[in-house]
């Protein structure tokens, strides 16, 4: 008779005293999840923002402050248009159910990212949620979504540009404090622990100017497969660590 054995006690890992303010995950590996069980790609997005709500609701509940996630990029427009338009559906699956229960769970939904090539009824339920966000506090949930790292930064740089040519500002005003305010994220601390699953060793164009001094981790765990136990792990890789921000 097989026994199936018992998770481990990850949670013993983590001093829940000590979480870090703002986690940032790269949800990779939702395609070949999908592959390795002879399913559809668009299997594997279902399954990844199942995963999503999951992992989310943890984090609000063990008293996380920030989430970010990197749902849909700048270069993921490549996909096939079936899969983009799967992703597409979920996302307007999710965004309507999260309107009928932002309020209720206290998880605030801002997002980072171009949202103007979205259809219309994507973007304007986007703003119901941001709208809806405004009301009370709570977690903070960033979903960026079209969003690009470095295409972050050009349009900071020429929205700093434009205010130095309309006499708002000079180049020698500008800080490293004041460049943040142009970002997505102004006014959003920079994220402390970085999560890429799947096996990836790279930080594909997420979050560039935020995560330079983030601590980083990296599982062979796919997206639909990473469990509140993997959480754990991270957060007690990333307790382990002494960050120094460059002192000693």
């Amino acid at each position: 008779m097989a026994f199936l054995k018992p998770k481990e006690d990850t949670a013993a890992q983590v001093d829940f005293d000590r979480l870090p303010r703002h986690v940032a995950i790269i949800m990779d590996g939702n395609g070949r999840w999908a592959k390795r069980r002879g399913l559809p790609r668009t299997a594997g997005h279902a399954a990844g923002a199942e995963n999503f709500r999951t992992i989310a609701t943890y984090c609000k509940n063990i008293g996380l402050d920030y989430l970010t996630v990197y749902a849909f990029s700048t270069e993921n427009w490549k996909r096939p248009l079936e899969e983009v338009s799967a992703i597409m559906g979920l996302l307007k699956k999710y965004l309507l159910e999260s309107i009928e229960k932002m309020e209720r769970d206290r998880i605030r939904l801002h997002f980072f990212g171009d949202l103007s090539p979205l259809p219309a009824e994507l973007r304007e339920m986007c703003g119901r949620t941001d709208a809806i966000s405004q009301r009370y506090d709570g977690m903070q949930v960033n979903v960026c979504l079209n969003y690009g790292g470095r295409d972050e930064l050009v349009r900071a740089a020429r929205a700093f540009a434009a205010d130095c040519a309309a006499g708002k500002s000079t180049p020698e005003q500008l800080t490293e404090e004041g460049l943040s305010q142009y970002l997505y994220s102004a006014g959003v601390p920079d994220p402390d622990l970085v999560i890429r699953p799947s096996g990836e060793l790279r930080i594909s164009n997420f979050l560039l100017w935020q995560s330079a001094y983030a601590e980083f981790y990296y599982t062979d765990v796919l997206w639909p497969d990473f469990s509140k136990e993997e959480l754990h792990k991270a957060l007690a890789a990333y307790q382990s660590r002494s960050r120094r921000f460059g002192g000693v």
